[in-house]
């Protein structure tokens, strides 16, 4: 849908929906395609005090969440995703690994929560959670847990008796990404239908757990096409507790190689753009953060991002190492979510 061919900006920015202070108004406000072109299409330093506003309104728009992700199983993915290094379809060097032993991944928690942490996430290269790893899986979660951090899984799609099996288990937030805008979808995965992941959303929902969901831009979509996805995440219904907004990082061997890199600005314009549409949302600054400079992720803060994932590893991307994210806090004047807790940095 691009309907700015017969629709000036001007009009469609008078179009725009008003920034409103209660949260229930705002989920209730559905977001057309049309109306988020136009917000990334506002003047910069508008696009950002908007943001500021309603970033204001939820939050303390000076703190910021620091996570860290596991991947608990690497490698021999049997999905086609694209930009991803860990598909068997794609020559990329990363070998297929087994599910890390529950004890390792307990060490791997605690070490996280040291370094400041309080939500720790665990993902696994799969298409699907089996019945045979549940077990597994939920022990991680309930020990993760009694270590005082809120819990994330990413493990591919679900069945409803293993999405209620999770919740037994405390998981708090269950990822599960849309990529992308419905409409090029098909360009980047075809082992996987966008229903599918719409109804493992909705399993996770039924279970009672939050939901983690975003995308990732810079695959060589337009902005007509960031636009549809960040529609489609804020018409979610509730829109998603937690959004992971993540810059492509080109893979050598995957089949996104050589994209053109996505304009830093408009990276900014996606990340304001999700909080104005997902005003309680935590809007997550996720892959592509190495290669971001300190001033571009501070942009990032700027317009609405209040949580990063941190450490040492992001899958199966080198991530900036923690304390240099604690240096570049403290030189924003940024306080860190947790800090001061038994057991946190």
């Amino acid at each position: 849908m691009n309907t700015l061919a017969t629709v000036s900006i001007d009009e469609l920015r008078a179009t725009l929906p008003q920034a409103r202070p209660a949260a229930d108004e705002a989920a209730a406000q559905r977001w057309t395609v049309a109306q988020v072109e136009a917000l990334l299409a506002m003047p910069f330093m508008d696009l950002m005090h908007r943001a500021q506003t309603v970033h204001r309104q939820h939050f303390d728009a000076n703190e910021v969440q620091l996570s860290t992700l596991l991947s608990i199983k690497t490698g021999g993915c049997a999905e086609d995703c694209g930009y991803c290094p860990q598909s068997v379809h794609f020559d990329t060097g990363v070998e297929a690994g087994k599910l890390m032993p529950v004890d390792e991944v307990m060490e791997a928690a605690e070490a996280a929560r040291a370094q400041g942490a309080t939500r720790f996430c665990m993902g696994a290269a799969w298409r699907n959670l089996k019945d045979r790893d549940v077990e597994r899986i939920s022990t991680m979660v309930s020990g993760v847990k009694a270590l005082g951090l809120e819990t994330c899984m990413t493990l591919g799609m679900l069945e409803a008796h293993q999405a209620h099996a999770l919740k037994d288990a405390g998981l708090d937030y269950y990822n599960h990404n849309l990529d992308t805008a419905p409409e090029i979808y098909g360009n980047i995965i075809s082992t996987r239908t966008y229903q599918d992941r719409l109804d493992t959303l909705a399993l996770v929902r039924d279970a009672g757990m939050n939901v983690c969901c975003g995308g990732i831009v810079g695959l060589g979509e337009n902005r007509s096409q960031r636009a549809g996805l960040v529609a489609q995440l804020a018409n979610l219904n509730p829109y998603p507790e937690s959004v992971p907004i993540n810059n492509l990082v080109q893979v050598a061997g995957t089949p996104l190689e050589g994209t053109d890199a996505l304009d830093p600005f408009e990276f900014v314009r996606t990340i304001a753009a999700a909080r104005i549409t997902m005003p309680t949302a935590m809007v997550r600054l996720s892959a592509g953060r190495e290669q971001m400079d300190e001033a571009l992720q501070a942009l990032c803060f700027l317009a609405g991002a209040n949580s990063i994932f941190y450490g040492d590893r992001l899958l199966t991307t080198s991530n900036p190492q923690a304390q240099k994210d604690r240096a570049l806090m403290q030189r924003l004047g940024l306080k860190v979510q947790g800090d001061g807790l038994p057991g946190h940095a």
